[in-house]
């Protein structure tokens, strides 16, 4: 009977087949990464590929839609993170996060005019899709069709989650859920780190996603280090136990449909 592999050379190749493929897609591959982006033929991922007309790298925060403004082009991450925002009597609301591979503003198609800006976070890398050219594809590509809506209901499904989670949970709770979904979303996209994770975030904008103050942000994050949950420092999270995290943060993932579907709570 023939051996099978071993584990350090199916995990060897496993990794060159990701990397060939970020430099085949180097502004996609990321699209629906750990979702149905298994499922696309080659050609269906170099039409996404071709879709994205330019690129733009952003080294501080930067607003790429405001609200109202007529939106002609759909935005996707390549590198780094953007937030919907909303400003209301003065205070700034991060209602939605987007990681490479997200499209930021797909929405922004059929609606036209969003009611929130779309701005970047950190060092981020975006590219640029005309509207026009995704009309091409909802004429000709009922499948892509199919992903780009797929990838418009994951986003909604998220956005639910946030507003159940506000309404559930502690803030302490809240921002571990933050956390617990973006080192998922992460792992999806080949971007997961052990033990930690590296973000442009600030205290502040944690804050602004929670829905509460500054200050009671930092009571959170100091409930969370004297619990030995997590530790906040510059932008990084450092996790100890990635499971009691998300134990602690009532985190489930399935409505992140990974692989292509819900996943059952664990």
């Amino acid at each position: 009977m023939a051996r099978s592999a071993e584990p350090s050379l199916v995990l060897t190749f496993l990794s060159r087949m990701g990397l060939a493929e970020a430099e085949t897609y180097p502004l996609t591959g990321r699209f629906l990464k750990g979702r149905l982006r298994r499922a696309m033929s080659d050609s269906e991922k170099a039409l996404v590929e071709s879709l994205v007309e330019s690129t733009q790298r952003y080294k501080e925060p930067a607003r790429l839609l405001a609200r109202g403004e007529l939106a002609e082009q759909a935005t996707l991450v390549i590198e780094g993170l953007v937030t919907r925002t909303i400003y209301q009597e003065g205070r700034r609301f991060i209602v939605g996060l987007q990681v490479p591979g997200d499209f930021a503003d797909l929405n922004g198609f059929a609606l036209k005019r969003l009611d929130h800006d779309i701005v970047t976070l950190g060092n981020t890398l975006v590219g640029f899709v005309p509207h026009a050219r995704l009309e091409q594809v909802l004429a000709d590509n009922p499948e892509v069709t199919r992903l780009l809506w797929f990838a418009s209901l994951v986003d909604a499904a998220i956005h639910r989650q946030w507003i159940l989670k506000l309404e559930q949970l502690t803030a302490p709770r809240r921002v571990a859920h933050i956390f617990a979904e973006l080192w998922y979303r992460l792992d999806l996209v080949g971007l997961g780190r052990r033990e930690v994770l590296r973000t442009p975030l600030t205290q502040v904008d944690l804050a602004d996603m929670c829905g509460t103050t500054a200050i009671h942000m930092n009571r959170a994050l100091g409930v969370l280090k004297r619990e030995g949950i997590a530790e906040f420092r510059r932008g990084a999270v450092y996790i100890p136990d990635r499971r009691r995290l998300e134990q602690f943060a009532h985190f489930h993932p399935e409505y992140l449909y990974g692989e292509g579907g819900p996943r059952n709570a664990a």
